[in-house]
């Protein structure tokens, strides 16, 4: 079972889905997105994909490439 945080259960609201879709622009990764939010990493991704924000950093080489 999943711990329980203090917005668990709770509807999201906008300055909820405002901070999401911030915090996500900022390559902040999803477990210090729930703990600001107050809200599982599950729950995180759940939103962030209806919502159609990508939680996938933006800076970072797909398949761990080097750069040459």
């Amino acid at each position: 079972m999943a711990k329980s945080t203090r917005n668990s259960g709770k509807a999201w609201t906008g300055t909820d889905k405002s901070s999401l879709r911030q915090l996500a622009k900022g390559n902040t990764p999803t477990r210090v997105i729930g703990l600001k939010l107050g809200r599982t990493p599950a729950a995180i991704s759940t939103k962030a994909s209806e919502m159609g924000v990508s939680l996938k950093p933006v800076n970072q080489s797909p398949y761990n490439r080097r750069a040459k």
